[in-house]
């Protein structure tokens, strides 16, 4: 159904007002803006619809391809919007939205992000961003000291010079961990004599120069698929990226990966970087970080630690310790769109040496010139916005006592549902939860009894039964509307490291209730009986093996 909607004239005399005045108290636009301030999770409450809208019926809304000729009044389209796209939005900041990084926002945001927006600085530049430059780097060096803590001397030093940087502001992990591996890379094939670096001449003359015959960078095998990007941008290639094998919790083997490294170098391939999680996206599960540490101390290798997820964690007192060594990193990657609870496009990567992001400077005529304080000539991305002013004031109206009982919450939280799922019989426990991840599957007593006795093709059988009725629960979950969960696929080592789905849950919502956590267990029971084909030969399956 086409929707006609009133439109406007075009005039340079109306588009004025639409940049100097604000619409009048009885509009759509003005009410929508003070329900919003008065109470966020209401509006999205009542305007997003709990059952999904297929797709494919979305995407009606969205079809024309033509640029509009007539203007429509504002009122008119923010109304139009309400119908089309918000109804149909996800509703991520739900308690039962239990799937993904993303949660409930503090109400402050709303009126600091249209300071934000409405000021637009760009901060590519201090031109363009003169009071948000030395803001930025604040909130750098606010978070550097979380990390590596170094005196009061050092970031008075560092903290606003102009020939150096603690670290860049970027969009997310993927951007921070990408600057980080090409920061690696740049000061592993450096200037040498005649040679001028692989930033002037390139990958293929820094190789001859260097005589390798390749570069690596060496990751668990639950490393974040942005790595992979990573490897390709910097022209290693993807097979460039290393998978070093992990311990039954989903932590890289120190060994091993002392192994690899020794094995690329017999090859002549240059392991320059090696990246140590802290906070795995499908278990959230922490590498042995200060082993790692000293394996790239003794092999010359750059230590990055991703720790997307786990980097909030710094700020409790009380679970500090789950990154025990993170001190010892050369750079870190933390996103502030996870668990400093600001909205999506707020990553950092901070280098331990001011003067490591020296190797990636860049400079320019009409911007970023040589002894200016501009952002931009140390960062991939160039225009920017101000984000790092919501971190900012999150850190001081929350501050780190209160982050630390956001983050003390959600990891208790985890440890309350993993046993919530161990005290059923039809519920498995795949990974335990260190920080607020964890993963589980349904699987009645008798399947898995059955799992334990079967040969292994019948074993694998079975699982790929149970996989199929997984995802079918995850899928109808999530068509039903009432509660998320995300999935992934995993190798338990208590069933011989089989392809297996799970259901994946991340508790970092604080209105995440426990009766919500029983609710989401129980939806699934009986979704599950949804399926009586599958669930009859899961079951016959079962019956077989046992009597077998």
């Amino acid at each position: 159904m086409i929707t006609k909607h009133k439109t406007a004239d075009v005039s340079f005399d109306s588009l004025l007002k639409i940049f100097t005045v604000p619409e009048g108290p009885d509009s759509t636009l003005t009410k929508i803006e003070e329900r919003l301030s008065q109470n966020l999770n209401q509006f999205l409450r009542e305007h997003i619809v709990a059952e999904e809208k297929p797709l494919k019926e979305i995407e009606k809304d969205f079809f024309y391809s033509t640029i509009p000729e007539s203007p429509e009044f504002v009122s008119e389209h923010t109304q139009h919007l309400l119908d089309t796209l918000v109804s149909h939005s996800v509703h991520t900041s739900a308690p039962s939205f239990i799937g993904h990084m993303t949660s409930a926002l503090p109400y402050f945001l709303m009126p600091l992000s249209k300071i934000m927006i409405a000021l637009n600085q760009n901060l590519v530049k201090i031109e363009t961003s003169k009071a948000f430059t030395p803001l930025e780097r604040q909130v750098l060096g606010m978070l550097h000291r979380l990390v590596y803590n170094q005196n009061d001397d050092f970031y008075t030093k560092w903290m606003h010079s102009a020939q150096h940087s603690l670290g860049a502001f970027c969009s997310g992990g993927t951007i921070a961990n990408i600057t980080a591996l090409w920061v690696a890379r740049n000061n592993a094939l450096k200037a040498q004599g005649e040679f001028q670096g692989v930033e002037k001449e390139g990958l293929f003359r820094a190789m001859q120069h260097y005589g390798y015959q390749g570069l690596a960078i060496l990751v668990s095998e639950r490393g974040h698929y942005s790595l992979k990007k990573s490897a390709d941008l910097l022209g290693l290639g993807q097979q460039g990226l290393v998978a070093v094998k992990t311990d039954h919790n989903n932590r890289i083997c120190p060994h091993a990966l002392n192994e690899k490294i020794v094995e690329l170098k017999k090859k002549n391939i240059k392991p320059f970087a090696v990246i140590g999680v802290a906070g795995t996206t499908e278990t959230g599960s922490i590498d042995p970080l200060p082993e790692m540490a000293e394996i790239c101390r003794e092999h010359d290798c750059h230590f990055h630690i991703d720790a997307a997820w786990g980097g909030a964690t710094l700020m409790s007192n009380n679970y500090r310790y789950l990154l025990q060594g993170v001190e010892k990193a050369d750079s870190i990657t933390i996103d502030a769109h996870k668990q400093l609870y600001v909205p999506m496009g707020a990553g950092m990567v901070l280098f331990k040496d001011p003067e490591a992001m020296k190797s990636v400077e860049h400079h320019a005529q009409y911007i970023l010139r040589k002894g200016s304080k501009d952002l931009g000539s140390h960062t991939l991305e160039g225009s920017r916005s101000g984000m790092a002013m919501l971190v900012y004031a999150a850190m001081h109206i929350i501050s780190r006592p209160g982050y630390q009982l956001l983050i003390d919450e959600s990891i208790e939280k985890a440890k309350y549902f993993a046993t919530l799922i161990q005290a059923q019989d039809d519920f498995e426990l795949i990974s335990e939860p260190e920080l607020c991840l964890l993963t589980y599957r349904y699987i009645p007593s008798e399947v898995r009894e059955a799992l334990k006795l079967a040969s292994p093709e019948c074993r694998k059988h079975l699982n790929e039964l149970i996989n199929e009725l997984t995802q079918f629960i995850q899928k109808r979950q999530r068509e039903t509307g009432k509660s998320f969960v995300s999935r992934t696929r995993l190798n338990p080592a208590r069933w011989g490291k089989l392809n297996t789905i799970v259901f994946r849950v991340v508790l970092a919502n604080p209105l995440t209730g426990h009766d919500i956590l029983s609710s989401v267990l129980e939806e699934q029971r009986n979704i599950a009986q949804q399926a009586p084909n599958l669930m009859a030969k899961i079951l016959a399956t079962s019956q077989t093996i046992e009597a077998s």
